[in-house]
């Protein structure tokens, strides 16, 4: 099967958000198109797995993640490409090469920003600081604070870009790294409540900025059990916040075939979605904006 006639197949498996409206009515000629496409806890997985693995023979690979992407832009040139965090951490191209290759080969496939997750720090803060150059991407995480560190100056909070004449806010948020990470390979980052953070971020994105959309990049995780009831997770975010259109998780490598939609405080309703790890699937959300900045929102996970 022709890789965009599987696109078209798969369009069943989507969650759609959109005021009561119709798709057919937001595309016209003067409504606004924008695709995010995004992957998660990618775990420096560069080939695809063999074909004889139990579990995903023959799946993912850059290789075929970078045809997909490419596809795409060609269909719709108004692309951002995000990714999650956990970028390191899960072959020996990592421990060989401390993660220069997969900066490289994101910034290849022309990623457009990243958070940071808890592996990134696996060779620690330095080593992480090391591979930057690497990266013509950049990161954001608004709970996460480098001043102190070799990192300070290459991580911002946010990031605004203007595509197709829609202004887009993401900001990036983390989660605790005590207890998850050794202290030594962290050294002074400072993690603040991510709550908090994302309020701040909202008021600056939204308010201030007024940006059309607000997408956050989550290294939080989608949910937790009833052992772990107070920790913050992009559902209890979704719920917790305003003003958020999209969160694009990680962490917990959960694997969703299309978003969850949760109602936030103002009871609109905000897109959650995660797309599990190792580069299988890749996220694939297409937000459609009319004159008066009414939305539309087909998601769904694709296989690479």
């Amino acid at each position: 099967m022709k890789r965009r006639d599987f696109i078209e197949k798969t369009a069943a498996s989507t969650a759609m958000l959109g005021l009561g409206l119709s798709l057919s009515s937001f595309k016209s000629s003067d409504s606004k198109h924008i695709t995010i496409l995004h992957t998660n806890d990618v775990h420096s997985h560069i080939d695809p797995f063999p074909m004889d693995d139990p579990r995903n023979p023959n799946m993912g690979g850059v290789a075929r993640r970078a045809s997909l992407i490419e596809s795409i832009r060609q269909e719709n040139p108004n692309v951002l490409l995000l990714d999650a965090g956990d970028i390191f951490q899960g072959t020996p191209y990592f421990n060989y090469y401390g993660g220069e290759l997969e900066f490289k080969l994101m910034s290849m496939m022309k990623y457009d920003l990243s958070t940071i997750g808890n592996h990134d720090f696996d060779n620690g803060v330095d080593g992480l600081t090391a591979q930057m150059p690497h990266a013509t991407f950049e990161f954001v995480s608004a709970n996460y604070d480098f001043k102190n560190t070799s990192m300070a100056g290459f991580v911002k909070p946010y990031k605004i870009f203007n595509k197709n004449g829609i202004k887009v806010g993401v900001f990036g948020l983390g989660i605790e790294l005590e207890g998850l990470v050794d202290k030594q390979m962290y050294k002074e980052t400072v993690y603040n409540d991510p709550l908090e953070s994302a309020q701040d971020m909202v008021r600056i994105l939204k308010k201030e900025n007024k940006c059309d959309l607000v997408i956050c990049l989550s290294h939080l995780g989608y949910k937790y059990g009833k052992e772990d009831l107070n920790k913050i997770s992009d559902l209890k975010l979704a719920e917790q916040t305003k003003d958020i259109d999209l969160i694009i998780g990680g962490h917990t490598h959960t694997f969703l075939d299309k978003p969850t939609i949760v109602k936030n405080l103002e009871g609109k309703e905000v897109l959650v979605n995660q797309v599990g790890c190792y580069g299988i699937n890749l996220g694939r959300i297409d937000f459609y904006l009319d004159n008066n900045k009414a939305k539309l929102s087909v998601g769904k996970s694709i296989i690479v």
